[in-house]
């Protein structure tokens, strides 16, 4: 048989595999509430509870260890926003306060559905609302106990990154007239990346997979009744089915302007079918990827007819290194930022049921953020071997992640929206502030923002390279 000529004077060819090796355990709790809870999250939304389930609801811990430091703890959860930060608090905090972890080690981190339950105290008033605080103490509940027994489950492994391509969201900034309506834009580019993580242990056994997608969870809109995690649902079903039922965690990516492009119906299956084809898309990408602890590497040439570069695997080990930190990033809020009344004003002539919606956000999203002019954004960052996990609790715009991706083209990027503390405003570029569009009149925060963050994340990781 001939065996490869080795390459000489070339540079060392290899399609690298982004990981970390470190000790990793996975946990899972069901967090679907009972019926009857109020789930009037929509504005044009006539129903006040739900009458069952679609697929239940989940939260996944992933636990990850680094040697000789505290342990990060990842939580995915299938929930759509915090509106209080003391309900945020009293789930994530728990878990820090059990674990006795520093307050940048623990993510959680929601799907943003549409179609779950209100997890906000001021709701209790509501139809249904009377379940809320016990279903918080059950959030709690669950978090604290999967959280721990990730960490009882922890063994050696991998967690090594590919990346795969989705075309389920679109771009959902439509101009039309004289202004933006949110929904499908077939003209303007959406960002397909499809990031899948996969935790292998010791013996090639895949542990758990995780999938970073952006796309809005808005496939079910106000015409739904029932509890939902929208396109998760199926598309865990279909990974876990591909991977002898390891957990898969679905973490929603940089999605402000993504979305389903067939979305805001009442059919179930529509959302099924989406994360079926997000599933299957994930499990290409990890049948792609190679064996756990190699890399595909240019091993020489084979003279025939012509020279045949020859590409196989190589074994590789996987950086160790883990560092966990959190920043309050400086931003402004809008010169013009308009009073509570001014808005009422404003919004006098349109539906009664969305006015008073939007009108309760725009409430809550003023005791997020300080008052005077000034504010900061949160963020954290955790560099994974040569992975990045960043992490925030708005809505960033897919620029943020495409930017970031292009800056570090050699590490996996996970974006993060809907992460950690309240502050669910929008996050978009700043030549769009000069567009009448629903995220720039819904944000708090004044132009270049985002890129605030954006540098923020960038600076943190430049500092943060090599072991």
């Amino acid at each position: 048989m001939t065996s490869p000529t080795p390459l000489t004077a070339a540079p060392d060819l290899a399609e690298p595999t982004p990981g970390f090796a470190g000790s990793i355990g996975v946990a899972r709790r069901d967090i679907t509430p009972p019926p009857g809870i109020f789930i009037r999250v929509w504005g044009p939304a006539t129903e006040d509870v739900s009458t069952g389930t679609h697929r239940p609801l989940t939260l996944t811990a992933l636990a990850l260890v680094a040697d000789g430091q505290d342990p990060l703890v990842l939580l995915a959860a299938d929930l759509g926003w915090w509106q209080d930060p003391a309900d945020e608090w009293h789930v994530r905090g728990s878990v820090l306060e059990r674990l006795g972890l520093d307050s940048a080690r623990v993510l959680l981190s929601l799907s943003h559905t549409h179609a779950g339950p209100s997890t906000y105290r001021g709701d209790a008033g509501q139809p249904g609302g009377h379940l809320i605080p016990p279903y918080l103490d059950a959030l709690r509940d669950a978090a604290v106990g999967a959280a721990e027994e990730a960490l009882a489950r922890c063994v050696e492994a991998t967690l090594t990154w590919t990346t795969g391509r989705s075309g389920v969201a679109g771009n959902r900034d439509l101009p039309r007239d004289d202004r933006y309506v949110v929904g499908y834009n077939p003209a303007a580019h959406a960002d397909d990346t499809l990031l899948v993580g996969r935790v292998t242990g010791a013996d090639g056994a895949v542990i758990a997979t995780l999938v970073n997608y952006a796309c809005h969870p808005t496939t079910l809109a106000w015409q739904n009744t029932l509890v939902s995690p929208d396109f998760a649902g199926a598309l865990r079903e279909v990974v876990e089915d591909g991977t002898d039922g390891a957990p898969c965690l679905f973490l929603q990516g940089a999605s402000g302007d993504l979305a389903p492009r067939e979305q805001y119906v009442g059919d179930t299956a529509v959302a099924d079918r989406h994360g079926t084809a997000l599933g299957h898309a994930a499990l290409g990408a990890l049948c792609a990827m190679p064996a756990a602890g190699t890399e595909l590497a240019c091993l020489g040439v084979v003279e025939s007819g012509a020279p045949l570069a020859i590409w196989g695997l190589r074994t590789v080990a996987q950086p160790r290194s883990a560092r966990a930190s959190h920043h309050d990033v400086p931003v402004a809020l809008k010169d013009d930022l308009p009073t509570i009344e001014e808005l009422e004003v404003a919004w006098a002539d349109i539906d009664p049921l969305s006015r008073v919606e939007r009108i309760r956000r725009a409430r809550n999203l003023r005791a997020s953020y300080s008052d005077d002019g000034a504010a900061t954004h949160p963020l954290w960052v955790w560099s994974l071997g040569d992975c990045a996990i960043v992490g925030q609790p708005g809505e960033l715009y897919s620029a943020f992640q495409e930017r970031l991706r292009a800056r570090f083209p050699e590490r996996a990027v996970v974006v993060l929206n809907v992460t950690n503390a309240p502050g669910a405003v929008y996050l978009p570029p700043e030549h769009l502030y000069d567009e009448n569009i629903y995220p720039v009149w819904q944000t708090l925060l004044a132009r270049g923002s985002m890129e605030r963050v954006l540098d923020a994340a960038v600076t943190d990781l430049d500092e943060r390279a090599g072991p």
